[in-house]
């Protein structure tokens, strides 16, 4: 048996669940097993990225949450999707320097 951290960050506070799995199981498998889904009734865990210590599974340089095994201590990262692109919110930032002066 294996224990690893399920974490959730909302903007007002983080949720961190510890699961413990068999060897074997997959990151969809601790999401699950961590009944995060009923604490967030509105949001789709499924449906969003997921990363293990800020490295994104996404099937190219990671393998898809379904095909990566968790390993004991690993931390399942579910990130929300942003608000503003980054280079947009760069380019206000600067149109509003500029209105500035």
């Amino acid at each position: 048996m294996i224990e690893v951290e399920v974490v959730y960050a909302l903007p007002h506070k983080q949720i961190k669940v510890t699961v413990t799995l068999s060897e074997g199981q997959s990151a969809l498998d601790a999401l699950r097993l961590s009944n995060l889904q009923s604490q967030l009734p509105e949001t789709d865990l499924l449906q969003l990225e997921m990363g293990i210590y800020s490295r994104l599974l996404d099937g190219r340089s990671s393998p898809l949450p379904a095909d990566y095994v968790m390993r004991d201590g690993d931390r399942l990262e579910l990130y929300r999707p942003l608000q503003l692109d980054p280079n947009k919110a760069r380019l206000l930032r600067a149109a509003r320097k500029k209105k500035r002066k």
